[in-house]
């Protein structure tokens, strides 16, 4: 079992990460009854999403032999109605000021939309992604 999830009441849940003890509470959101006081569940999708896309950039990064420590992924979720559901989101993945060749660009770029999360969503659901690369002098391969 990977977690363990309880309802607080006034649409507050509390879900525990079983291996690490470590607890993530969600709140529904203002636009949909509740307080907004946490992430909503459709955060914590919307942020998965650009979670896994950098650490699997990490992963593609650490096996070549690439820094990219420091790399941020600012996350913007929209919601559709008819039904009620995550429409669109928007990420903005900025690297860290260090040059890049095109390949490890490419490379980079390819990790990220092949993460497990942005293959498991509906096709329905629009990914806006963008890459912000330092204005830096590129490497050569």
């Amino acid at each position: 079992m990977t977690s363990k999830i309880v309802y607080e009441g006034n649409l507050r849940t509390r879900a525990t990460h079983l291996r690490s003890g470590q607890e993530i509470i969600t709140d529904a959101p203002v636009d949909n009854q509740g307080k907004g006081e946490a992430f909503s569940p459709t955060d914590l999708v919307a942020t998965a999403l650009g979670s896994c896309m950098i650490t699997i950039m990490g992963i593609r990064a650490r096996d070549n032999g690439i820094d990219i420590e420091g790399t941020t992924c600012e996350v913007n979720k929209i919601m559709g109605s008819g039904p009620r559901r995550i429409s669109r989101v928007e990420l903005k993945i900025q690297l860290p000021e260090k040059p890049y060749t095109a390949e490890q660009k490419a490379l980079l770029e390819e990790a990220a939309r092949g993460c497990p999360v942005c293959r498991s969503l509906s096709n329905e659901l629009e990914v806006d992604l963008q890459f912000v690369w330092p204005v830096i002098e590129e490497l050569k391969n």
